[in-house]
């Protein structure tokens, strides 16, 4: 084959910086939304603030360097982003809070939900699967004055 040039490679540079700026941009994506959700999680019952920060500090750390500065910066959701950082566990103070305020939640959405016992069910599950997360999650051990 006269005149052709020859193959590119499968990982050719001009490829590989197109997967490297496709996979930027998709976990750039998943963090926004996460983040999105993490503040309506904030305003609305039922849906947790804290993973979904979390998780978009997680995206924005592989993606952006710039948005999880912004991030672990902010005013308000920067301490939680930088507590995770610093220690990838949870006090057991904490659990308890967060176990007490989903059973709270879980248990009015439950009773709301009498008429419809399917979705009472889902909606007890979801609390139950929370709380699973939440206890697997390492306890920080207190610290010794």
């Amino acid at each position: 084959m006269l005149g052709m040039p020859p193959p590119k490679p499968a990982l050719s540079p001009d490829r590989l910086s197109a997967r490297v700026r496709l996979k930027r941009a998709l976990l750039v994506g998943a963090g926004l939304l996460s983040l999105l959700l993490g503040v309506l999680g904030a305003v609305l019952p039922g849906l947790p603030t804290t993973p979904f920060v979390l998780l978009a500090a997680a995206c924005f750390a592989k993606a952006s360097p710039r948005l999880h500065r912004w991030l672990v910066q902010h005013r308000w959701l920067g301490p939680m982003v930088r507590d995770w950082e610093a220690n990838h566990s949870l006090p057991l103070r904490i659990k308890w809070l967060a176990s007490g305020m989903m059973a709270l939640m879980v248990g009015v959405s439950a009773w709301q939900l009498a008429e419809r016992p399917v979705v009472q069910a889902a909606v007890l599950m979801a609390g139950l699967v929370g709380c699973i997360v939440v206890w697997r999650i390492p306890t920080r051990p207190m610290k010794r004055p």
